[in-house]
């Protein structure tokens, strides 16, 4: 396993990231490194990323070293059994992380390391929509804090009775763009409707987009004559993010009618500031997929929100399923998946990926 991971023709090329390190930090000790800052920063961003990657590799191979001294030490032991258990869990452990480490290696897209803007969208289905976009939204949140990432709710609009018509959030920390992008599709719930009387079970849809911040958008520069920039009252049900006056920003760019809005900061410039960048992040991905021979390399093929065009079903009558229909992959336990463990889907779609080139 240890060749594996050092030498340059396996799963990551260690040497060779080692030595990009070395580059780098090289670099930055250079005198005058700090006379252009935005170039620094730039450097000490790709710093920040090569850690990031190589860390993982060094813990892992620390993690197989250790486990070798283990069963050297069990080894010359009577009973070796006694430490059979023990072993094992090393065993997992190791796996497990070899896994997590193979699966950064199919995050092969250019922005996969970026922070993640994520969008759900009500499709058919009226109020069982809107609830399902909620509990959609809960799963994401839950997969993110156990993953360790940062999130912020954006905006939100809510439903006329229960959940939202729709709802963007920021996803922050390394690889969550690569991660999320599985998700984006349409997403399609059968159960049994707790908004029907008569108990009947009810199909609904909702979509999932999702597209990365880039840090390159800061510069993107866009003529204020093509913006129309509306101020509104946040809405909802109360609290701390619903203001009196009219802090909410909408900003409409007219040449291509991308619309953003932004409510749930506590002033309308730090409103208007997160709009901007959704906004250019938006803007971006246009052109990326005018200039890109595939057009759905970010983004996917657009569906409709109904029947027939879904990515994965989540079922929880007349049986309990999962079922991911790009790659096949299933779980009977619903319940774990609605908590946010969904990491086997995002494993099963970045090999699926991969191996469509």
């Amino acid at each position: 396993m240890a060749l594996e991971l050092t030498n340059s023709g396996g799963i990551f090329d260690l040497p060779k990231r080692q030595r990009e390190l070395n580059e780098l930090e090289q670099r930055i000790a250079e005198p005058g490194f700090w006379d252009s800052p935005d170039e620094a920063q730039k450097y000490l961003q790709q710093l920040s990323q090569v850690k990031a990657a190589i860390d993982p590799c060094l813990n892992l191979l620390k993690k197989v070293q250790d486990l070798k001294d283990f069963i050297e030490l069990a080894a010359e032991e009577e009973d070796e059994s006694v430490y059979e258990a023990d072993i094992n869990a090393d065993i997992a452990a190791v796996e497990s992380a070899l896994i997590e480490l193979e699966l950064t290696t199919l995050l092969s897209c250019e922005h996969d390391q970026s922070n993640a803007i994520l969008e759900i969208n009500a499709g058919a289905g009226g109020t069982e929509s809107c609830d399902w976009v909620s509990i959609l939204l809960r799963m994401y949140l839950r997969w993110a804090e156990r993953r360790g990432y940062g999130t912020e709710i954006i905006d939100s609009v809510g439903g006329d009775v229960a959940g939202y018509k729709n709802v963007t959030i920021m996803v922050t920390g390394l690889n969550a763009y690569g991660y999320l992008r599985s998700e984006r599709g349409v997403h399609r719930l059968v159960r049994i409707s707790p908004y029907d009387a008569n108990k009947r079970r009810h199909t609904s849809f909702a979509s999932v987009d999702v597209i990365p911040e880039i840090t390159e958008a800061d510069d993107l520069v866009i003529n204020p004559e093509e913006l129309r920039v509306d101020t509104f009252r946040a809405s909802g049900a109360g609290g701390q993010h619903v203001n009196k006056t009219e802090s909410a920003i909408r900003i409409t760019h007219i040449p291509t009618g991308i619309v953003v809005t932004c409510q749930n900061e506590r002033s309308q410039r730090q409103n208007k500031e997160v709009a901007m960048k959704v906004l250019k992040a938006r803007l971006m991905e246009v052109e990326r997929r005018e200039n890109e021979a595939k057009m759905a390399a970010l983004r996917g093929d657009q569906m409709a929100i109904e029947w027939g065009s879904q990515i994965r079903s989540y079922v929880y009558q007349p049986y309990q399923l999962v079922k991911d229909h790009r790659t096949d992959a299933e779980t009977g336990n619903l319940i774990a998946v609605m908590d946010g463990d969904i990491d086997m889907f995002i494993q099963a779609y970045l090999r699926w990926d991969g191996a469509r080139g």
